[in-house]
């Protein structure tokens, strides 16, 4: 029986996905907090892109690119997001969700994914983990971030930021 951990990991993008939705009704933008929520949620899908490009994932423990600086740039980015939204809602209870739901979905992952790395890379992910491992130098590809799937979260941005955006105008009215 998979432990809620696993459970957690497996199910953070469905669970996103009505987390978002819950966002979406209760968010209240105004054009300064889109302005600035906007600004922070596109740090953190450069972030997001930076690494989707650099990210050869389950072929190599990769140490190229933000994978020099951190373990889980992709959740880096994600929380950026995240924060990102919570500040273009302009509603606390927005924002204590997406905390909630960063902070358990995430760490979820976490702990799944190096569990999963352990299993798969041993002592090459743990010489990463102590920063004992080489960095490698790859250039960052777009293709790559394209295999990644990094589009479907760009994708994703563009539409809640519209959305927001929608919602700042005719609320100023």
């Amino acid at each position: 029986m998979p432990d809620i951990t696993s459970t957690l990991a497996r199910w953070r993008v469905p669970i996103g996905f009505v987390c978002g939705a819950v966002v979406v009704v209760l968010a209240r933008p105004t054009l300064r907090s889109l302005a600035v929520g906007g600004t922070v949620a596109t740090v953190g899908e450069v972030v997001r892109v930076w690494a989707a490009g650099h990210l050869e994932k389950g072929r190599e423990v990769t140490r190229s690119g933000p994978y020099r600086v951190t373990r889980h740039p992709l959740y880096v980015g994600s929380a950026l997001i995240g924060a990102g939204a919570a500040i273009a809602a302009a509603r606390l209870g927005v924002g204590l969700l997406v905390a909630a739901y960063c902070v358990t979905t995430i760490a979820a992952a976490i702990r799944h994914e190096e569990a999963n790395m352990r299993a798969s890379f041993g002592d090459q992910y743990q010489a990463y983990l102590e920063s004992r491992a080489r960095p490698v130098e790859r250039t960052f590809s777009l293709g790559r971030a394209l295999r990644n799937h990094e589009h479907r979260a760009i994708a994703g941005l563009v539409i809640i930021a519209a959305i927001f955006a929608a919602k700042a105008v005719l609320g100023s009215r």
